[in-house]
């Protein structure tokens, strides 16, 4: 259960917690219910008080026991017993059910009107008959002197149905072109009928002739509310004899007394939905208006409102228990939900039990509202220095900070800061200087980023209203929106103009580029000089002149754009293969570097060495290569570098160079050349000599002739 206070008015939501699957055993609801905290708080007013999808429609019978609430998927509707607070029986349906009926004072006869035209009469035992109407019904209501179903739909007809008879009689016709409400008063039986059009058309059912119109789409546009579209009727209800409530597609409640044509009471809700409900409750003088958001209850004298109800589902239609204080509502969700208002009425004789149970929560009120109390956090406390504070009395911590009492917190607040008044006086004075510049002609005041883009805005803000695009609109306030600050602010969005997509989808933007940029330097050069802004006339003409001609040559421009960008894009490739040419030379200049010193690789820090005199220098591997030889015997010197055969260096006297070498050959190529020579050492022992087969007399092979025998085949020459 959850308890609201609005308006200093208590309403109790008995249907609020968890709810348990249907699917679930006994055994595992009962598990569950002695687990959960949360599902042993709960009140379940009336056992499997839901349907699977949704509920349209809920209604109460007129002896009070018993619930009818209609809804899907699929089609259904179920009865539920209040003396049993169970389900008392479900009935599934062909259709589903627009609006419906109870004809008697129990459920034993019920009439439902479909979405598909059909309207179904169902007994105490189930289904009873079916008929049809001409076109799709919208609401029906049902007069007992003559026992006559008035339907009404889209159709400019009012079809009557009567059940005594067992047929239909004449239609009532009417004006308008669609009719999507009707109501009849239970005291002289007048018949009202809301139009699309926003009219009331009212009807004897004795002399089957209209007597009275009312314009309600007229008198719902008052100075206190606002109206959006045509107001069409989309509820009423009859108060007593001569009261009546009308509500409107925009969200208007208009409140008539019948011997007047004028309304004497007009609410607005203040969302702009249907009024999908209305009630009256004669204790407290109070309306019950309902759209799909929000049940209000107001005073019908004055409109002060009483009290509200937001659940958390939409509403499709509210049923008020009579003589209590509980009303039901139907969902666009699978839970019913029930509230119990205590200021409205008690508690149904069924649930009497309610009574004392609210009474227990209000001797024991739970404080969840500080009302003189203030919230400040630890850097408040810091600021006024009350941190020596944290841990006592005076301060209550609540999630990242602390209440305190308001009454110290002023005292506190005005000791820490006395130069308070001084403050807010220099900043009303401050504003009110700011309003009267606000009246003197203002400078335009660029941007740091995308000025350009902001002298655009500035521009087309700037045309006639004629001129204007339909989008146009929103340009006004492009530069004051708080969405797009950043765009003008941050250097991350700054717009590339020598990007390709750019100059692609701003063929014309170099034109028009180069007056913008004009106009931009004078307005930088104005803000540097901090100069008042004189306006120059007779500078449009030029503009307005000059954008045909920007128009007309815009795929021209198109054109040397393309043209411009494959030049460029050929200028780059052919210096991306110029880079790559010389850096491939520079790889191959290192790879022949490395391979003359094989010593270069291994060497990862520099090596520092002594040159002696009457020696020449020529690198630093052959200073070592050098130095280690001279401590080696000639023979051993003479033996190694034949044996190397890689590289052999010979003075002269002249300073030329002998340089020979042999490239060292890896595993891989070794071992192919070896098998390469077995092979054909292998093809040498196999091969034998052709000679005998050599003749004098020719073949019929290549040159030779047919008559001469010999083969078939071409001659083989001899290996």
């Amino acid at each position: 259960m959850q308890v609201s206070s609005v308006n200093n008015v208590k309403i109790y939501n008995l249907s609020h917690g968890k709810s348990l699957p249907e699917w679930l055993s006994d055994r595992k609801k009962r598990v569950l219910q002695n687990k959960d905290v949360d599902i042993q708080r709960r009140i379940e007013l009336i056992q499997d008080f839901e349907m699977p999808t949704v509920c349209t429609s809920i209604k109460v019978s007129r002896d009070g026991q018993f619930v009818l609430a209609a809804g899907t998927y699929k089609p259904r509707v179920r009865c539920y017993d209040t003396y049993q607070l169970s389900l008392k029986f479900e009935r599934c349906l062909d259709s589903d059910v627009v609006a419906f009926d109870i004809l008697s004072d129990d459920y034993s006869k019920l009439v439902f009107l479909h979405m598909d035209r059909s309207v179904s009469f169902h007994s105490q035992h189930g289904h009873y008959y079916k008929t049809r109407i001409p076109k799709f019904g919208r609401d029906f209501s049902y007069h007992y002197p003559s026992c006559d179903l008035y339907f009404v739909g889209a159709s400019s007809e009012i079809y009557r149905l009567n059940l005594e008879q067992g047929r239909f009689l004449n239609s009532l016709k009417t004006d308008a072109a669609e009719i999507n409400v009707c109501d009849i008063n239970p005291v002289h039986n007048l018949f009202a009928a809301g139009t699309l059009e926003g009219r009331v058309d009212c009807w004897d059912p004795r002399v089957r002739g209209r007597v009275g119109v009312l314009d309600c789409a007229l008198s719902s546009i008052t100075d206190a509310t606002e109206v959006e579209g045509l107001p069409s009727v989309s509820a009423l209800k009859f108060n007593g004899s001569l009261g009546m409530a009308v509500g409107t597609s925009t969200g208007q409640i208009l409140v008539y007394d019948l011997r007047s044509s004028h309304p004497l009471l007009v609410k607005d809700h203040y969302y702009g939905l249907p009024i999908k409900s209305l009630h009256f409750h004669e204790p407290l003088d109070l309306v019950l208006s309902a759209d799909s958001k929000i049940i209000k209850m107001w005073h019908k004298d004055n409109g002060r409102v009483f009290s509200s109800i937001e659940p958390q589902a939409n509403v499709n239609d509210v049923c008020l228990y009579p003589g209590s204080g509980m009303l039901f509502t139907a969902n666009e969700d699978p839970k019913m939900n029930t509230f119990y208002i205590p200021a409205l009425g008690p508690a149904p004789r069924w649930c009497s039990f309610l009574d004392n149970l609210t009474e227990e929560l209000e001797e024991n009120p739970e404080s969840t509202i500080y009302d003189d109390y203030k919230f400040v956090t630890r850097k408040d406390l810091e600021n006024l220095g009350l941190t020596h504070l944290i841990g006592s009395a005076l301060l209550r911590a609540y999630m990242h900070g602390f209440f305190m009492d308001i009454r110290l917190y002023h005292k506190v607040k005005t000791m820490a800061n006395p130069f308070a008044y001084e403050e807010y006086r220099k900043d009303r004075i401050r504003q009110k200087i700011d309003e009267s510049r606000a009246q003197r002609v203002q400078l335009k005041k660029l941007p740091k980023v995308n000025k350009e883009l902001a002298l655009k805005l500035m521009e087309e803000s700037e045309l006639p209203s004629k001129k204007r695009k339909k989008k146009a609109n929103a340009v006004d306030n492009l530069l004051m929106d708080d969405r797009f600050k950043v765009m003008f602010e941050n250097p991350d969005y700054q717009v590339d103009e020598r990007s390709e997509e750019f100059r692609l989808l701003n063929p014309i933007v170099s034109k028009v580029g180069e007056k913008r940029r004009k106009k931009l330097s004078q307005l930088v050069q104005q803000e540097e000089q901090d100069g008042e802004e004189q306006e120059e006339e007779g500078r449009g003409s030029d503009e307005e002149e000059s954008s045909d001609d920007d128009d007309k040559s815009w795929v021209e421009e198109v054109r040397v754009q393309r043209r411009l960008l494959r030049a460029e894009e050929r200028e780059r490739s052919f210096v991306q293969r110029k880079e790559k040419r010389q850096q491939d030379r520079d790889t191959n200049l290192q790879s022949s570097d490395q391979v003359g010193n094989p010593q270069h690789q291994n060497q990862s820090q520099p090596r520092f060495y002594q040159i002696k005199a009457g020696e020449e220098f020529r690198s630093f591997s052959d200073v070592s290569h050098k130095q280690k030889m001279q401590k080696t015997s000639l023979e051993e010197r003479l033996q190694r570098e034949e044996r190397s055969g890689m590289l052999n260096l010979s003075d002269a006297a002249v300073g030329s160079k002998q340089l020979t070498f042999t490239l060292k050959k890896t595993e891989k190529q070794r071992f192919q050349q070896q098998a390469e020579r077995d092979h054909h050492e292998e093809r040498r022992k196999i091969r034998r000599a052709a000679g005998h087969l050599h003749s004098q007399r020719g073949g019929r092979g290549r040159g030779g002739s047919r008559g001469r025998g010999g083969g078939r085949g071409r001659g083989r020459r001899p290996f």
